[in-house]
């Protein structure tokens, strides 16, 4: 079977460490050992998610698994930014491949994630559920849109991955000395304060980029 077509989409990375993050990804990737490949990295950042879901999932037992949790979302963070740019510095680049299995490898670590976040007893599971059908929605009109208007959006507004990844880190942080928020005569767990607010911000990030991209592409449309 031919691939299909698929010209590299414009990247487009806006987030408020997109600078820094590249500069940073470039140098490691001028001096990773060539016996590493980008296969290897995906793979590095897919097991690395399962295994911080993982250890999410022993945090009700032992809070010290969520400095595992940390650590396994530095090598996902490692894995997952620097495969696409290995391939672009060593100009290796598979883009039917690469698109595919990035992005196959993220649903299913989100998935693995959000189910050990659920069973950590520091976030109801409807909170969970709800920030994976969020970040599912969000990715699929990425991945809409790359195909429809050829720009693939790695960030929405100044919240990227790695964004997304050191405020789990920081909420790891405070959850280990301070699990319960209390707001006034109300007392509920910071992660659910936290997944509550993350979930509309992205309904709403949601709605905004859907809007924009429906008017962009029945202008299109309606020209020729």
């Amino acid at each position: 079977m031919n691939a299909t077509n698929f010209a590299n989409p414009v990247r487009v990375h806006k987030a408020l460490t997109a600078a820094i993050e590249k500069r940073a990804l470039v140098w490691m990737a001028l001096r990773t050992p060539q016996c590493i490949t980008p296969d290897h990295l995906t793979s590095l950042a897919l097991c690395s998610q399962i295994l911080a879901g993982v250890a999410y999932a022993f945090a009700h037992q032992n809070p010290a698994a969520l400095w595992l949790v940390n650590l396994f979302l530095v090598l996902n963070w490692l894995g997952d930014s620097l495969d696409g740019t290995l391939a672009r510095v060593r100009n290796r680049q598979r883009p039917c491949y690469g698109f595919y299995v990035d992005h196959v490898a993220d649903a299913l670590g989100a998935l693995a994630l959000m189910a050990g976040l659920g069973c950590s007893r520091y976030l109801h599971w409807q909170i969970a559920v709800g920030l994976l059908v969020c970040f599912y929605l969000l990715s699929i009109e990425s991945y809409l849109a790359t195909v429809a208007l050829g720009d693939f959006h790695v960030s929405h507004g100044l919240f990227g991955p790695t964004e997304i990844r050191l405020l789990l880190m920081v909420g790891n942080f405070v959850v280990m000395a301070h699990p319960i928020a209390r707001i006034g005569n109300y007392s509920l767990l910071v992660f659910d304060l936290g997944g509550g607010i993350a979930i509309l911000a992205m309904v709403m990030m949601a709605l905004r980029v859907i809007s924009r991209h429906v008017t962009i592409l029945y202008r299109e449309e309606a020209s020729r």
